[in-house]
């Protein structure tokens, strides 16, 4: 009976020895997987604020807020705020200047520029992407910069003589530029829409 028993023991032992390793264990790595985003959606509507020399349209899902702050002082110009989509935490801050002679214009281009620059640290590549609406006296440059960066896409718009706009985009979100990558991209496609519609006043 004691023999009957250490031989039972010994298949059942031996069975679960060759089942465990007989399971094949898959070496494949995990699809790369993204947090489900619901996008907004909305219509096209005019904006204008009328500390501002020009009018844009922006989607009816975002928001104005005025720069009411900067770096605890007032802003230089009243015409700094931000448009918001709450929805997706983005929002692009927008500072305007006037321009009274082309050394100030050259500043302000210059200085748009360096912003831009202070990104080539952890940026892959930035690409230019020349704005130009002539019937509109609207021209300058969009720059989508790659890589984990805080702002992935900024740009300026001017007449050249008269007026100067700067913009550049933020997402609050604890995430890689590869996970916000989505998001990025819509929210760039709303502020190439208001640089798309802007008219200046004069």
């Amino acid at each position: 009976m004691k023999s009957f028993l250490i031989r039972t023991a010994y298949i059942f032992l031996g069975l679960v020895l060759a089942t465990a390793c007989s399971e094949e264990t898959s070496t494949l790595p995990k699809p790369r997987a993204f947090p489900r985003v619901v996008y907004p959606t909305g219509e096209l509507e005019p904006f204008k604020l009328e500390v501002c020399p020009f009018s844009f349209s922006k989607p009816s899902y975002t928001l104005v807020e005025r720069d009411t702050a900067y770096f605890d002082e007032k802003p230089l110009n009243p015409c700094w705020f931000d448009i918001v989509t709450p929805a997706l935490n983005g929002r692009v801050h927008m500072s305007y200047y006037p321009i009274n002679s082309l050394e100030e214009f050259e500043k302000h281009r210059d200085d748009a520029y360096t912003l831009v620059g202070k990104h080539n640290i952890v940026a892959n590549y930035i690409d230019e992407v020349p704005i130009n609406r002539p019937k509109s006296d609207v021209t300058g440059f969009a720059f989508d910069i790659d890589g984990d960066v805080a702002s992935p896409f900024q740009f300026f718009v001017t007449d050249t003589s008269k007026h100067f706009l700067r913009g550049a985009l933020y997402v609050r979100a604890k995430a890689s530029s590869d996970s916000l990558a989505p998001i990025y991209s819509f929210l760039r496609e709303d502020a190439l829409e208001v640089l798309n519609t802007l008219e200046w006043d004069n």
